[in-house]
């Protein structure tokens, strides 16, 4: 292999110096004093001996470290017959044009001179060296810890040429690192834009008082599924780091507005975790501590208000040719460790969505976040993302069916049936629960491909208002004994199915449509929605397994409450009861169902379903025959694909595709 030279021992500096030495070339690192290099080697060492124990170094420790060499203060000397120079210096511009313009002095005219900045423009550090030598210049940006994350974005300037793009993507590859290509030289690149509207949405919502700092970052992780909240990962990244980007973006044209909380802990000088304080305080300077985040303190923040802002800059960045939707995506998931990337997000929890969060924030002043001309070519023209079968990505187009009583609708991975008798409240008749039936039949016989999750709502104001008793009247005992038990089926049907069951309460689920909505997995209410079990106003009880699943659900003197006075309860008090597993206002409610939907469709199906099967009958049965349950399904799914692709993609770091297989 040839010679690299990495100009900056510092964090970045000696990460990647370390990256290099381990590909196999020979390295010089130079900084201007002789301990910070010693410091440099040290940190490499200890870094080598961790990746040696966990068998992703197989060289000897020493043989990877005698690759690289030391340089005091010169610049010239470490470029001598270097292919590749990475600058990993100071955020300062001026520094970093003397350091090009030093190895443009000195090295070979074929060699390929990159620059580690975050922030600031390579079209004007590369004007530090001769105009020849321009196109040789190129931001070849990392992330910290470059030894372990996977990322490196590739960023054009005004200059540099597609051969010097092609290198160093090559350079990278052989780091076994992967690579986005930023075609304009914008500030901020891809990520740090991305990450700055993420932390500017967090920052203003708790500066507003419109919801605490861990309630925003509660929702950006149990919610949006984000590895850390904004709050945290500022913390974490260093609060002065986040002030200079941010800074510095801004002094190059990049549209915020700063925030003052943010600014009030740079100018106290609590950086986070390095100074052991931020937005959280941790046990000492240097010392991080996952804060305590409640799940629950997550309820009171949309997570697409806090996520449109950076949709919106993507949106920009992919209008503007700046990178390609692909590229924009993988930026993200591997720069942030999001699970989706940003345009990802957009289409599932739709286009729309985003849009009308957008102009909230405009209605609040932020013109800045006016929706992208992109996002409102297609919110307009109906590409709303998966739910209409095209958005920022295409998708198989979802199918529906109009039956007499309910519609059924199949997008991605996900079934959705709407009860569909508007006008009598969406009231149980037995052309319904014929309906059901029949399509959950379908639905069990259809590939995990296609259907992974089922959610089961209600259209206009009502889930349903129970049994449509209209036809009670004359039934013999007989007759209405029938009735139940057919009822009582469906309910064990729907608690049968071999996929996860989401009810989604848009607003009065009473009598049977209550018991409809009890057998189903996850059960997520509207705040106006009411329930109830009102059968004793009539004269009789719940027959479609109310009297028992109700109990189950929260406990038998409630549950006796409950039916015996008939009355309703507000969707609070039936998610303080633990009747419904959470509660969202109504224009949230589909938003809700969708992402629950997809994030259970990311699973394993068998696991989801031996999960499912194991809690559903343990309950019924003694303790011991409940484990024996549980322990023989835990053995057979180690018979399945998923379990294997699950194991490969931990030890892989990367996302697992399961298939049901």
């Amino acid at each position: 292999m040839g010679k690299v030279a990495v100009i900056g021992a510092g964090t970045m500096g000696h990460g990647i110096a370390e990256l290099f030495a381990i590909a196999g070339y020979e390295v010089a690192l130079v900084d201007v004093a002789e301990e910070y290099l010693k410091r440099a080697l040290q940190n490499i060492e200890w870094s080598l001996r961790k990746l040696v124990e966990k068998g992703q170094v197989r060289e000897d420790v020493q043989t990877v470290m005698s690759r690289i060499k030391t340089v005091v203060n010169d610049v010239c000397k470490a470029v001598e017959g270097a292919e590749l120079m990475v600058e990993a210096v100071v955020e300062n511009l001026e520094i970093k044009r003397k350091v090009f313009a030093e190895a443009d002095r000195c090295a070979p005219p074929d060699a390929v001179l990159a620059t580690n900045t975050s922030s600031l423009p390579i079209t004007e550090i590369a004007e530090a060296v001769k105009p020849e030598r321009r196109g040789r210049v190129v931001g070849m940006h990392f992330f910290n810890p470059p030894p372990l994350m996977p990322l490196v974005e590739i960023v054009r300037g005004a200059h540099t040429s597609d051969d010097t793009v092609k290198k160093v993507a090559d350079y990278a590859a052989k780091l076994g690192k992967q690579t986005v290509v930023v075609n304009k030289d914008v500030p901020g690149f891809i990520v740090n834009r991305i990450f700055m509207r993420v932390n500017e949405a967090a920052c203003w919502t708790a500066a507003r008082g419109e919801a605490t700092i861990q309630e925003v970052d509660a929702a950006l992780i149990y919610k949006a599924g984000l590895p850390m909240g904004a709050f945290v990962l500022m913390d974490y990244t260093g609060l002065d780091v986040v002030c200079f980007i941010a800074d510095s973006m801004a002094k190059r044209g990049y549209r915020s507005r700063p925030c003052p909380l943010l600014q009030e802990l740079c100018q106290g000088k609590k950086y986070g975790v390095k100074t052991g304080e931020g937005f959280y305080r941790y046990p000492a300077p240097g010392k991080y501590e996952k804060p305590a985040l409640p799940k629950e303190a997550a309820e009171r923040v949309d997570p697409v208000d806090l996520l449109a802002p950076a949709i919106n800059e993507a949106a920009y960045l992919l209008r503007e040719g700046i990178a390609t939707r692909e590229d924009i995506d993988k930026a993200v998931r591997l720069g942030l460790n999001w699970p989706k990337g940003p345009l990802e997000y957009a289409d599932e929890v739709g286009i729309d969505a985003v849009v009308k969060a957008l102009e909230r924030w405009r209605q609040r002043g932020f013109e800045e976040y006016a929706p992208d001309p992109l996002l409102a070519e297609l919110a307009a023209g109906g590409k709303l993302g998966k739910k209409t079968g095209e958005g920022f990505y295409k998708y198989v187009k979802a199918e529906e069916r109009r039956l007499e009583t309910i519609v059924v609708r199949f997008e991605p991975g996900v079934a959705w049936i709407v009860l569909n008798r508007p006008d009598r409240l969406n009231a149980i008749s037995p052309k319904m629960v014929e309906e059901l039936w029949r399509t959950l039949d379908e639905i069990e016989q259809m590939d995990y491909d296609k259907v992974r999750v089922v959610v089961i709502t209600g259209s206009g104001r009502a889930f349903s208002a129970g049994a449509d008793v209209s036809g009670f009247a004359g039934a013999s005992p007989i007759a209405m004994f029938k009735l139940s038990r057919r009822l009582q089926m469906l309910a064990d049907r729907i608690e049968l199915l071999d996929r996860p069951v989401i009810c989604g309460i848009n607003g009065y689920a009473l009598g049977g449509g209550l018991e409809l909505a009890m057998a189903c997995d996850i059960r997520i209410a509207a705040e106006t929605a009411e329930l109830g079990q009102p059968e004793v106003n009539l004269g009789f009880i719940p027959g479609a397994g109310g009297t028992q699943r109700l109990a189950r659900l929260i406990g038998r003197d409630r549950a006796k409450e409950l039916i015996m006075t008939g009355e309703r309860i507000p969707a609070r008090e039936a998610e303080r009861l633990g009747l419904v597993n959470r509660v969202v206002p109504p224009d949230r409610l589909e938003q809700e169902l969708r992402a629950v939907a997809n994030k259970l469709a990311e699973k394993p199906p068998l696991a989801l379903a031996m999960a499912k099967y194991a809690v559903n009958f343990g309950v019924e049965i003694p303790l011991w025959a409940a484990e024996v349950l549980e322990a023989a399904e835990f053995g057979l799914l180690f018979s399945t694909k998923d379990v294997a692709e699950g194991v490969a993609a931990f030890l892989q770091k990367r996302k697992p595709q399961f298939r049901g297989h």
